[in-house]
C-alpha cells in the first residue's frame, strides 16, 4: 500500500502540475504553515484511519497542519458556527473545514454563514463528476460553497442463506418481517442514517414525488406523508422489540446482525460491508443491496465558514480531498470504501484503472433515488417522533 501511495502521488502530482491557474500558487504559499480545524464525523475506524493519513499527506506535500475534531454529530459543529456569529466573531472562527451534511448546509447557508465561491474554482474541480449532484446539495443550490467529497448511496445490508431472498421493495420489506418477526429495525430518528431509511420509505410510497423537490407545505404535509405513516404502523409492530425501541446507530445494527439478532443492517455507505467483511465482522456471504426501484443517494461535501481562521489552508485541504490520489485511497474497500467523485475517464492512466477498480464486491447495484429538499428532515424528524418517539 504505501509503495502504491507514493506511485500515485507521484503521477498525480505531474498530472496536477499541468494547467493550475495562477492564484492557485498564490493560495498554496499562503497556506503554507496553516493550521487547518477539520470537524468531521468521528464514529467510524475507517474513516478516522484515513483522515489520519489524509493529516500526513497535507503536512508532508502542503506544508499545513491538519488537526480533526472528531465530531459525534455535524450540528455540534454548527451549533459553534452559529454562536461564533451571534457574538460577533467575523473572523478566526474555531472551525476552517467542516464534514456537512445537506440539512446543515441549508441551515448555514441561509444564514450567511459560509465562505461561497471557491470551490469551483479548485483545481482538481475539474476532474468531478458532473452527472453526479455535485452543483446541489439537498436540492439547494451550493453555489461553490461546498467542495464534493465523496457519494454515498443507502443500502441494506443481509447475510445470504439457502432459500431466503433479500426484499427488494417496500412491500417487499413488509412481507419479509412478516416472515421474520422481530428480526428487523432501523436506527431511530434523528440519527442521520434512521432518518434517511424513513425519507427512503417516503419517496418510494407517496403518490406526489415531485412535493418532495419543495420545502414541506403545511397544508399539504399529511397528504404528502400519510402513505409513509400507514406503512410505518404496519411495520413497528413486527420489529425488534415490537417497535417500542430502535439500535440508536448503524454501527449498534452492524453488531446485532454479526450476533444474529437482526437479519439486516442499514448503512449510507454502499462499500461498508466490504470493509466488515475485511475486519472479519461479517461473514464472506453478507451482501449489500437495495430496493429495485432505487436507494436514496446523495454527494457529501466539505464547506468553510465565513469565519475560517485558514481559508487558504482548508481550501488546499478541499482541493487535496478531490484529487485522485486521495480519492483512490478513500474508495479502497480496505481503507474506507467511500466511493469517489471523479469521473474516471477525465485521468490518466494509471489512475482511471486504480480508481475503477476500488468498485465493493460485495454489492447489489440499483439507482440512485435524490434526496427530498433538506427542509423535509425535520419535518419529519419532527412528525416521526410525535409518532414513535415516546413509546
Amino acid at each position: 500500500m504505501r509503495l502504491l501511495t507514493l506511485l500515485l502521488s507521484l503521477v498525480a502530482l505531474s498530472f496536477a502540475a499541468c494547467a493550475q491557474p495562477t492564484n492557485w500558487n498564490a493560495l498554496r504559499q499562503q497556506a503554507n504553515g496553516q493550521t487547518v480545524y477539520f470537524n468531521a464525523w468521528g464514529g467510524d475506524p475507517a474513516v478516522n484511519s484515513y483522515l489520519d493519513w489524509v493529516a500526513g499527506e497535507m503536512k508532508q506535500q502542503y506544508g499545513v497542519t491538519v488537526k480533526v475534531v472528531r465530531l459525534a454529530d455535524a450540528a455540534d459543529a454548527v451549533k459553534r458556527i452559529q454562536s461564533e456569529a451571534a457574538a460577533g466573531r467575523k473572523e478566526k472562527g474555531s472551525v476552517d473545514l467542516l464534514w456537512v451534511n445537506g440539512e446543515n448546509f441549508h441551515t448555514l447557508k441561509q444564514a450567511g454563514l459560509l465562505k461561497e465561491s471557491w470551490a469551483w474554482e479548485l483545481p482538481n474541480w475539474r476532474y468531478v463528476d458532473q452527472k453526479k449532484t455535485v452543483r446541489e446539495d439537498f436540492s439547494q443550490p451550493t453555489d461553490g460553497a461546498e467542495a464534493p467529497w465523496g457519494s454515498a448511496q443507502l443500502m441494506l445490508i443481509g447475510n445470504k442463506q439457502p432459500n431466503v431472498e433479500f426484499p427488494r421493495s417496500a412491500a417487499d420489506l413488509l412481507t419479509f418481517a412478516k416472515a421474520n418477526p422481530g428480526k428487523l429495525s432501523y436506527p431511530r430518528p434523528p440519527d442521520f442514517t434512521g432518518t434517511a431509511f424513513i425519507e427512503q420509505l417516503l419517496i418510494v410510497l407517496t403518490r406526489d414525488s415531485q412535493a418532495l423537490r419543495l420545502p414541506p407545505n403545511q397544508a399539504t404535509f399529511n397528504q404528502v406523508t400519510a402513505p409513509l405513516w400507514e406503512y410505518l404502523d404496519k411495520l413497528h409492530p413486527l420489529l425488534w422489540r415490537e417497535g417500542k425501541t430502535f439500535p440508536s446507530t448503524p454501527a449498534r445494527m452492524d453488531r446485532m446482525l454479526a450476533d444474529g439478532e437482526l437479519l439486516l443492517s442499514v448503512t449510507f455507505n454502499p462499500a461498508h460491508v466490504d470493509n466488515l467483511i475485511d475486519r472479519k465482522q461479517l461473514p464472506k456471504t453478507a451482501e449489500a443491496f437495495g430496493f429495485e426501484q432505487g436507494m436514496l443517494g446523495n454527494v457529501h461535501f466539505v464547506t468553510i465558514p465565513a469565519n475560517a481562521r485558514s481559508q487558504a489552508g482548508a481550501q488546499v485541504l478541499a482541493n487535496f480531498l478531490m484529487s485522485p490520489q486521495a480519492q483512490i485511497r478513500k474508495a479502497t474497500p480496505a481503507v474506507w470504501g467511500d466511493a469517489t467523485v471523479l469521473d474516471s475517464a477525465t485521468l490518466p492512466a494509471p489512475l482511471n484503472e486504480q480508481l475503477d477498480a476500488q468498485k465493493p464486491a460485495h454489492l447489489q447495484a440499483v439507482p440512485y433515488l435524490p434526496e427530498p429538499h433538506a427542509a423535509w428532515v425535520n419535518a419529519l424528524e419532527k412528525e416521526w417522533l410525535q409518532r414513535y418517539g415516546a413509546k
